[in-house]
């Protein structure tokens, strides 16, 4: 069936949909509840009318035949990297690389938009080995003043934290496969933590965990990712 196109608003790289925004649409068409995991097999291009295929407990967006996303439920729980507290959140925020070197500074979750235009998620280290992260003020209009923020929101937050737990100087990756766990809803007007930590690296591939949670620490959500090195 005929799905949807990505806003504009929704970018990652320029021309494409934010990895874990689009990877949470195509989560969105599966039985909530459990894990899904999601493989990106092509940019997801902005503004081009995409075809959603659903069978069983497998979802398929596609653009002209071709399959960009694909997404599987799966068994496989994420294990999330541990809480690290608001005070200390937002003293690695301050340290946040992209604020002065980001490879996509006009990033929906990560880049240098205004309060409600992107998500604000700046992880910075922690001092803690392999552990980044951030203060998320989840701002009421990307709800668009519903009761919850979207469950593609959440994925996104959870995506770009797992990718700069591997930034160094001139790095540029993209993500290659997100694995999700919503365990609760992301209320608009409140404040979270995002924790990303890496996991290690296998030639090109960066793999890293993720983590929303609360200000006194429940755990929102996990993530497992992959991302492809292009440098």
């Amino acid at each position: 069936m005929t799905g949807f196109s990505v806003p504009a608003r929704f970018s990652g790289p320029a021309d494409a949909a934010n990895g874990g925004w689009i990877s949470g649409m195509a989560a969105s068409f599966l039985p909530q509840g459990g894990a899904i995991e999601v493989t990106l097999r092509r940019p997801t291009p902005l503004g081009t009318p995409l075809d959603v295929e659903v069978t069983g407990e497998r979802a398929r967006l596609l653009a002209g035949g071709e399959t960009l996303v694909e997404a599987v439920v799966t068994g496989d729980d994420p294990v999330p990297p541990p809480f690290v507290s608001a005070e200390e959140a937002e003293k690695a925020e301050q340290a946040y690389p992209g604020l002065t070197d980001h490879p996509l500074p006009d990033c929906y979750v990560c880049g240098l938009r205004e309060p409600g235009e992107g998500l604000r998620v700046w992880p910075g280290p922690t001092g803690r080995a392999d552990i980044v992260a951030s203060r998320w003020h989840a701002h009421p209009l990307l709800s668009e003043w519903a009761d919850r923020v979207p469950a593609a929101h959440v994925w996104a937050a959870l995506d770009c934290v797992t990718g700069w737990a591997h930034a160094e100087p001139g790095w540029l990756a993209l993500l290659g496969r997100l694995t999700v766990r919503l365990h609760h809803a992301v209320v608009p007007g409140k404040d979270y933590v995002v924790v990303g930590r890496r996991e290690g690296r296998e030639r090109r591939k960066l793999h890293s965990s993720g983590a929303i949670y609360t200000t006194d620490g429940l755990l929102v959500g996990a993530s497992r990712a992959t991302w492809i090195s292009m440098r």
